[in-house]
């Protein structure tokens, strides 16, 4: 039963009452063999299981919730309204907690056929009564006994008042309880006589009913039966167990900057579970010439694995757990998660230090050693699991992780004019001929409207009062004015959202302008005959909603303002700040006070107070190119994405001569550095997420939400078919995985939060504009990541789909 021990360790985490471990689909059941009541009661029909921890030191609770269909909830409430059904068990009646203590007799079991229950006395009731959870079809065996090592170990802390890793197997074998009973069958069908002597011998009752008839109901009752049917039906994947592919070979080494011993663990993807595969592994990271790394494990029999030391291994150090995890790929770009466990800090640490050279010097081409011992420590905390001990950090750690605030009025709905209900999915057409897809999206700042560029086409989107998008109009042709059409490569909603200002990438000294109010290119303003334009932003972070005419532009090693006031080139000189060296500028944003921070494609990111002067702060690079930047409105965080990661930046100063200053407003000590958060997916759902797609991550500009009166909460990217948004508070409480996704079945061009709110995102897809309610992401798991109709029964969480229906698509192929 414990040979799956050490894998509890990295199931553990950290942090104030979260998610240790969970079984996303079951059903809860409770037996009473002698009740008058029935012998068995359903509980729950769709039911998510899970360990938690609570607000006191070695107390854990075993947490049972409700997972509901979509529309299921409101019907539940519905019926309760009318009903007055009550939940006659007590307690909420869409979760049932219970503390987890031997007096439960907590044990799981595996029935013939494969099913798998857990099981648990109900200490309310006679010493019979059970608590059944009996695991949906999709639950491998490896996550059940996962759960019950985790339960055992949990039991032991409370009863010791200790940490579990002080346990013996022989101190952990007392919690197992294999001298009960077998667990009787929850389902009426079965006797449950040839199973246990000892019951009762009257025959089973049907199943309880908690609610009667209600005809305003039924007609929902049948259509939603008829839905689960249809899900019955579903194609289910069957996977073997994840195999260790065949390592590469090992180039030849000039010079060994790692070599230690560590145990392996392999991510399963049936189960998604780390499993042990060496307890004994050499691990060398090596230097095979021209700045190229190599990462080699090699066991006592076998060549584990080798490959190149790059960015996409996504490594993640744990000090807490001795761990190292990253990601492994192969020759035919098949990805692979594995976790490296030390014996003791001082190993890791020496692990890492050579790691981290050979990605610092691959990505930037320089020796490790030249670089500032600050510098040097900003690459390593970046790489880390951190906290941050400030009073919003405590907040959120007090807060349950799944308490979100809900506004009742979002839908997720979202309806189309092009669509009729009588239309088939087959009447629908929703490409061009011209082979162009959507490529840019400007959420209007002023106005509720949203601009997605097609080719040379722009469509505009209504966002309506009740949360919706609407096809407005239709651009047919941007053109210059002399009449020659382009296709914008980069386009800024300027002047209260009246006009856009446009690149043409075949014409990069120029930009032109759009006035949106008669649909076509009125001018075309030249910036500087010899400096070019690659970049625009704002003059601040909302001058978009104001009669602002200037704004920032810059070249690769140029930032300066444009003024299209200007009669000839709309440079000013006066506010020109250009560089000798290449710096490589490639994103730019502002504050709402101005204040400037710029990106470059070496990573690094300079902050300004205003143009024509040198960088108050110099951020320094990890190595990966910046993509995109956006800064919070007041300054404090700066959002710096890379292909595989984003970087949540901490400008704010805390003690020295500064303190409470911006790295805006002044330089940082030399002794002192911005504090880092690396936002990244975690190495086993890039390997899922791969797995699923076969293409590798690559996040768009990651942006916050914004609004005149409204704080940053969350963070919204995409990679692939994936929209990805994080929780600011779950982050800056280290939270493990504070993101939710959301699948769709092409790849997501562009992505935003509507102005104002983080409850709404705007998604353009290459055919299609959608609105979705942010509450429609879903936590990543197995079923999330792959999408439906892979799996017999999808996860299901209140309210929650995990895809639009066609009903919810605004089509616009324009």
């Amino acid at each position: 039963m414990f040979m799956l021990r050490n894998v509890s360790k990295y199931l553990f985490g950290k942090g104030s009452k979260e998610t240790i471990i969970e079984i996303n689909e079951g059903q809860l059941y409770i037996v009473r063999p002698r009740s008058p009541k029935g012998y068995s009661e359903l509980i729950f029909k769709d039911a998510v299981a899970s360990i938690r921890r609570t607000g006191q030191e070695f107390q854990y609770q075993l947490v049972i919730q409700r997972a509901y269909e979509e529309g299921e909830e409101e019907l539940a409430a519905e019926e309760d309204e009318e009903d007055g059904a009550a939940d006659d068990l007590g307690g909420d009646k869409d979760e049932k907690t219970f503390l987890l203590d031997e007096a439960l007799r907590f044990r799981t079991e595996i029935r013939e056929g494969g099913e798998t229950v857990l099981a648990w006395r109900d200490l309310s009731g006679d010493s019979e009564d059970l608590y059944e959870f009996v695991c949906g079809p999709s639950i491998q065996p490896g996550t059940a006994s996962s759960f019950q090592l985790v339960a055992v170990e949990c039991q032991y802390e409370r009863k010791f008042r200790k940490s579990h890793e002080f346990a013996t197997e022989q101190d952990l074998q007392q919690f197992s309880f294999e001298d009960e009973e077998p667990i009787p069958p929850a389902s009426p069908i079965a006797s449950p006589v040839s199973r246990s002597p000892t019951l009762s011998p009257a025959p089973p009752q049907s199943r309880a009913i908690t609610s009667s008839y209600n005809p305003n109901t039924a007609a929902k009752r049948t259509d939603m039966a008829r839905e689960s049917t249809k899900k019955a039906k579903a194609p289910v994947r069957e996977e073997k167990p994840t195999v260790a592919p065949p390592s590469a070979v090992h180039p030849e080494s000039r010079e060994v900057l790692a070599e230690e011993t560590a145990e392996l663990h392999m991510f399963d993807f049936p189960s998604g579970t780390f499993i042990i595969q060496d307890r004994a592994v050499r691990v060398t990271v090596s230097e095979i010439g021209n700045w190229n790394y190599w990462l080699q494990i090699s066991g006592k029999d076998r060549e584990w694995l080798g490959q190149p030391v790059v960015s996409d291994i996504n490594p993640v150090f744990n000090f807490e757990f001795l761990s190292f995890i990253f990601n492994h790929y192969t020759a035919d770009g098949s990805a692979y998660s594995w976790l490296l466990r030390f014996k003791d800090q001082e190993t890791e640490e020496r692990f890492q230090a050579g790691l981290m050279q050979a990605l610092w010097e691959h990505l930037n081409e320089t020796k490790w050693q030249k670089t500032k011992e600050a510098d040097r420590d900003y690459v390593f905390e970046a790489f880390n699991d951190l906290t941050m001990d400030d009073e919003r950090e405590a907040e959120a750690a007090a807060e349950d992780e799944e308490d979100e605030e809900v506004d009742e009025e979002e839908s997720d709905d979202q309806k189309s004019e092009h669509y009729d209900s009588d239309e088939s999915e087959d009447d629908v057409e929703t490409r061009d001929g011209d082979g162009n897809v959507n490529s840019q999206l400007a959420v209007g700042y002023k106005h509720d409207r949203s601009f997605v560029v097609r080719g040379s086409k722009i469509g505009v989107f209504k966002h309506t009062d009740n949360n919706k998008l609407e096809f407005s109009t239709n651009i047919s042709k941007v053109a210059t004015p002399k009449g020659k059409l382009f296709s914008p490569t980069k386009v800024m909603l300027h002047a209260e959202d009246r006009n856009m200002i446009l690149q043409n990438g075949d014409d990069p000294n120029s930009l032109y302008r759009m006035d949106l109010e008669v649909g076509k290119v009125v001018d075309e303003w030249k910036v500087h005959d010899d400096i070019p334009v690659n970049i625009i932003a704002p003059e601040t972070k909302f001058s978009q909603m104001t009669g602002e005419q200037t704004f920032l532009g810059l070249s690769r090693n140029a930032l300066y303002r444009v003024d299209p006031r200007l009669a000839g080139s709309k440079l000013v000189d006066s506010e020109l700040k250009q560089y000798v060296s290449k710096n490589d500028f490639s994103a730019a944003a502002t504050t709402e006070k101005g204040y400037i921070a710029v990106g470059s494609t070496k990573g690094d990111v300079r902050l300004f107070d205003r143009l024509g002067i040198n960088a108050k702060t110099h951020i320094p690079a990890l190595g990966d190119p910046i993509i995109g930047l956006d800064v919070s409105a007041d300054g404090r965080w700066v959002l710096a994405t890379a292909k595989t990661f984003i970087l949540l930046i901490d400008t704010l100063q805390k003690g020295g001569k500064n303190d409470g200053k911006l790295g805006f407003q002044k330089a940082f000590a030399k002794d002192d550095k911005p504090q880092p958060r690396r936002l990244a997916l975690t190495p086993t759902h890039v390997a899922q997420f791969q797995h699923e797609t076969g293409a590798p991550i690559a996040f768009t500009p990651a942006r916050f939400n914004t609004g005149l009166d409204s704080s940053e909460t969350s963070i919204i990217t995409a990679t692939g078919p994936f929209i990805v948004t994080w929780n600011m508070k779950k982050v800056l409480a280290g939270r493990k995985e504070p993101y939710a996704i959301k699948r769709y079945g092409e790849d997501v061009k562009a992505d935003n939060f509507k102005f104002g709110s983080d409850k709404n995102v705007i998604v353009a897809l290459p055919n299609e504009v959608n609105m979705v309610a942010k509450r429609a992401l879903l936590k990543p798991t197995r079923e999330s990541i792959a999408g439906p109709g892979v799996y017999e029964t999808p996860r299901r969480s209140k309210g929650r789909g995990s895809y639009l229906g066609r009903n919810e698509i605004v089509n616009s192929p324009y």
